[in-house]
């Protein structure tokens, strides 16, 4: 079982920027793909990026130019830059890793919220 840690998040206001981290909280060395999903208050989830082992990149189309997924592999970690942030931004931020298996792992969310 892998559980995922979440962390970066909190209150900021319009144009500013978080960064959130998330990583497993034990050894795990077979995570294909990890990502970031978000589900504001009434709203579906939906996905906000995601990076493959290979380092490839897919975003939604509301944060490209505005938000940035990295990750290191030796520390399984995956990093969510964002900047120029909306108040439309604001929702709880999920992260998701998928190992070689196929299973699928969610973390327990991070709240961002940004204040016009």
């Amino acid at each position: 079982q892998v559980q995922l840690v979440e962390s970066g998040g909190g209150l900021v206001q319009a144009g500013g920027s978080l960064r959130l981290s998330c990583g497993p909280s034990g050894r795990v060395f077979s995570i294909k793909n990890m990502g970031w999903y978000r589900q504001a208050p009434g709203k579906q989830r939906e996905l906000v990026a995601t990076i493959t082992s290979g380092n490839s990149t897919n975003y939604a189309d509301f944060v490209k130019g505005r938000f940035t997924i990295s990750r290191d592999f030796a520390k399984n970690t995956v990093y969510l830059q964002m900047n120029s942030l909306k108040p439309e931004d604001t929702a709880v931020y999920y992260c998701t890793a998928v190992l070689f298996n196929w299973s699928s792992y969610w973390g327990q969310g991070t709240q961002v919220t940004v204040s016009s």
